[in-house]
């Protein structure tokens, strides 16, 4: 890579490191819809390793990550897009209660079909009221 360019991983706010008995297991993002705006952000996350999935490691760092977003910011909302096919990220959302907002059909294609892209949020005072009740 040219040393000119600027890498969007090395010291970026919107991106962190998934730590797990010490070895790096994945990636949780953030990203601005509305670039320049910069007032609607939606998060991601990525589990590297099968292995690793459903042993609670993508809840706890997205549970985390949510927090110190809005901690961080003063948005009051903040949001997650996946796809109806990706039903453990929809799995999550609903755990972490982030509530579905929207459904855009049949706009995902992939492995020969179309799926629907669905999108969660929440905002910032559901998730001060969520957070006080765990």
């Amino acid at each position: 890579m040219a040393e000119d360019h600027e890498n969007k991983y090395v010291q970026n706010p919107l991106r962190k490191v998934i730590w797990a008995d010490g070895e790096m297991v994945g990636l949780v993002t953030a990203y601005f819809e509305d670039e320049p705006l910069n007032q609607w952000l939606d998060v991601g996350i990525t589990v590297y390793r099968q292995t690793q999935w459903h042993q609670g490691i993508g809840h706890a760092a997205l549970h985390q990550w949510i927090t110190e977003l809005f901690d961080r910011t003063s948005l009051p909302h903040l949001g997650l897009t996946t796809w109806s096919g990706n039903q453990r990220m929809i799995n999550l959302a609903e755990r972490l209660h982030l509530r579905k907002e929207a459904e855009v059909r049949q706009v995902r294609y992939w492995q020969g079909r179309y799926w629907d892209s669905v999108k969660y949020g929440i905002l910032r005072s559901e998730w001060q009221q969520e957070s006080k009740n765990h």
